[in-house]
C-alpha cells in the first residue's frame, strides 16, 4: 500500500495567520502529518517565520526583516511572528519542512542549524530550497534530509544531485505527468509537490504516486485519507 505525508503550507492559512503558533498548531489538530514554515533571519541573527522579506502583506508594516532584531519583531507584532524555536517547541514530534525562502548564507545555516540541535529536533526537520542555498546549507549539515525545490521539468544536472543527495525532488503541482513522477522515482528519489489546494488536483497526483504534498488546504487532503480508509 502507497503511503504518502501530507504537509500543511505555513500550517492552516485559512483559518489563521499563516506562519503563526495558531496555525501551525491547527494544521495539526486537523492531521497534517507535516507542517510546512518559511524561514529568515531578523537583524541579530534570529531565525523566525516569515515568507516575505518584509512585514507588509501579513503585518501592514513596510518594515524588511532584515533591518529589525527579534525583540523589534515580536514589539511590532505582539508576538505574532514566532522564532524558529517556538515553531519547534509548538510542533514538538511532528515533521517540520523548513523552507529557507530567504536564501542561505554560511551566517543562515549555521543559525538555522543551531536552533534545531538546540530544540533537538535534527532527526524530525528536513529543509526544502534552490540548489544554490541547499549546496550551502549541505557544506554545513552532511546528514541533513533535503528537499529539493525544482522549477522546471528538465532533470538538475547530476552534479548538483551528487552533491546535495536531495531524499525529495519538490516541484510546483502543476508541472507533475507521469513521466515527471516515473523519473524522479526510478532515479532513487521521492517526489514532493507544492500546492495544489483542490481535491481534484489531489486525487491526480496521488494517482501519479507522489510521496508528499503540501497545501494550503489541509483538511482537504486529510479527508481523502480519510475517504480512502
Amino acid at each position: 500500500m502507497q503511503t504518502w505525508t501530507a504537509v500543511a503550507h505555513r500550517g492552516d492559512p485559512y483559518r489563521f495567520r499563516e506562519n503563526t503558533l495558531a496555525s501551525l498548531r491547527s494544521a495539526l489538530d486537523r492531521g497534517a502529518d507535516a507542517v510546512e514554515i518559511d524561514v529568515r533571519l531578523t537583524r541579530d541573527g534570529v531565525p523566525v517565520l516569515l515568507h516575505d522579506a518584509s512585514l507588509k502583506r501579513l503585518w501592514e508594516i513596510d518594515r524588511p526583516l532584515s533591518s529589525l532584531t527579534a525583540a523589534q519583531v515580536t514589539e511590532l507584532t505582539a508576538g505574532g511572528v514566532p522564532t524558529l524555536a517556538e515553531a519547534l517547541s509548538a510542533t514538538e514530534g511532528t515533521r517540520v519542512m523548513a523552507d529557507l525562502c530567504g536564501g542561505v548564507t554560511p551566517r543562515t545555516a549555521d543559525r538555522v542549524l543551531d536552533v534545531v540541535r538546540e530544540a533537538d529536533a535534527e532527526d524530525r526537520v528536513y529543509y526544502s530550497a534552490g540548489a544554490e542555498s541547499l549546496l550551502t546549507l549541505r557544506a554545513a549539515a552532511p546528514s541533513a534530509e533535503l528537499a529539493l525545490t525544482w522549477t522546471s521539468t528538465a532533470r538538475p544536472r547530476p552534479a548538483v544531485l551528487t552533491a546535495l543527495r536531495p531524499r525529495y525532488l519538490n516541484y510546483r503541482f502543476s508541472l507533475v505527468d507521469r513521466d515527471l513522477a516515473h523519473r524522479v522515482h526510478k532515479e532513487g528519489y521521492l517526489l514532493s509537490v507544492w500546492t495544489p489546494d483542490t481535491g481534484r488536483s489531489m486525487r491526480k497526483l496521488l494517482s501519479l504516486g507522489a510521496d508528499s504534498i503540501t497545501t494550503n488546504r489541509i483538511d482537504t487532503l486529510t479527508a481523502l485519507r480519510k475517504q480512502a480508509g
